[in-house]
């Protein structure tokens, strides 16, 4: 018996139902507190409970989420018992062993990269999977298992897989990461662990770290697997893609910016090195409809409501790029809550200047995530607002200020989720 502690988080969910759908015993607990989650826990016959001591047996195997402190009573008992412990990535290593497995990793992107692929993959030849956003997919007959990996603490080096994709490097987690090169060595110790590299070859963070066993996509001339002719419009992206300088298959896809590309040709890559069929790859592209809270997009009442993931100024500044290639003729009307104090405080001047290319931008209090305020007693929205031309705070009761717009692109941006105000805003036109 698997005992998750934790097993209404995102990723500990799909990872039980998951392991369940495998065959393998599964159990948890967690806060007295609805998830959405939960749904899925329940429709696979999952049981839950709310933390308690007498949960935690001899002979179960624990998994613990990364959220979960050493004073849970749960885990406590399990030391006690000293029964076999995993954390939520050393158990997700030792699932994909069985598999030939795909990891996604970048500072940027990989949710979306990691979406996109496990959808094409299951389009066409079938896999397994477990993305960023809580979603996740088993099948006891496939043989591949795709799954994000997160650089945060160096989480990643618990896999060992066969593919490994790099979407960028980039300086984040500023709470963890001393600078530049220490995220730069943890990606390069996290390659050293993967058989075959597709990495974007358009970066010179990667480019710098000499890798081997490895493939280049990108827009450059350098790179193995190379998009030309490329052409946006308000109805999407349609390139061309190159391999080792031989034409491939045009691609005409729904997709808006350059970050989507990339992404895709990281998928196109995988794709061709399993010999799948390019007509399927492009079918299974053309009906991809994106992950949770990266660029979903809802009509209420002629305006349209965009929520996304995008908490680093590299995120803000594709996504709006990617708003402006949709909606040319409509203005960008930004929400932005900054995630954690240690992040606004070192990007402070790349948020300013990202932000200030909408049209107008509202800024959210500062969510603090792991962080305390007492801690950064200086950095707050205000050191955005003001430097930010024509920008202004916005909060949960003021929300109605939006209103004054009509057919417009709100932009909702943070880490944290913003979904509860969305929905206070789509109340709010609906009546106006």
């Amino acid at each position: 018996m698997y005992h998750f502690i934790g097993i209404k988080g995102s990723g500990m969910s799909a990872l039980a139902q998951i392991m369940k759908t495998l065959g393998y015993e599964v159990e948890g607990s967690d806060v007295d507190k609805s998830f959405f989650t939960e749904n899925g826990l329940k429709e696979k016959n999952i049981p839950f409970y709310v933390y308690n001591e007498s949960y935690i047996k001899e002979g179960m195997l624990v998994v613990v989420g990364n959220s979960i402190k050493e004073d849970n009573v749960e885990l406590i008992k399990a030391k006690e018992l000293n029964l076999k412990i995993y954390t939520y990535q050393e158990m997700i290593g030792n699932l994909i062993k069985d598999y030939k497995s795909i990891a996604v990793a970048g500072c940027h992107g990989k949710t979306t990269t990691t979406g996109i692929l496990a959808h094409v993959l299951n389009k066409t030849v079938g896999a397994n999977y477990l993305i960023g956003d809580g979603t996740g997919h088993a099948n006891i007959n496939n043989k591949l298992f795709v799954l994000e990996a997160c650089e945060y603490q160096r989480h990643f080096l618990s896999y060992h897989p066969y593919y490994i994709i790099i979407t960028n490097i980039d300086l984040d987690h500023v709470d963890y990461f001393k600078d530049l090169e220490d995220v730069k060595s943890a990606y390069k110790d996290f390659a050293s662990q993967g058989k075959q590299l597709i990495v974007w070859g358009d970066d010179e963070n990667i480019r710098s770290l000499k890798l081997q066993n490895v493939l280049y996509y990108g827009i450059n001339d350098n790179n193995d697997i190379q998009a030309k002719n490329i052409i946006t419009s308000s109805l999407g992206t349609k390139f061309d893609v190159y391999i080792k300088d031989k034409f491939y298959k045009t691609f005409d896809l729904p997709f808006y910016g350059n970050h989507l590309l990339l992404n895709t040709l990281a998928v196109i890559t995988i794709c061709y090195l399993e010999n799948i069929n390019k007509d399927d790859i492009l079918k299974a592209l053309t009906t991809y409809q994106g992950v949770q809270r990266r660029f979903n997009e809802e009509i209420v009442d002629q305006s349209i409501i965009i929520d996304d993931y995008a908490h680093h100024p590299t995120e803000i500044k594709a996504t709006i790029l990617a708003a402006k290639q949709k909606y040319p003729n409509k203005k960008i009307i930004t929400i932005f809550q900054p995630h954690t104090f240690s992040r606004t405080r070192k990007f402070a001047s790349e948020f300013i200047h990202e932000l200030t290319k909408a049209d107008k931008a509202y800024i959210l209090d500062v969510h603090p995530a792991r962080e305390k305020q007492e801690d950064y007693q200086d950095i707050t929205s205000k050191m955005l607002i003001d430097k930010i031309p024509n920008a202004e705070s916005l909060n949960d009761n003021s929300i109605n200020k939006l209103t004054i717009y009509k057919d417009e692109v709100f932009l909702f941006l943070g880490a944290n989720d913003l979904r509860p105000l969305e929905e206070k805003l789509k109340q709010n036109l609906k009546s106006r």
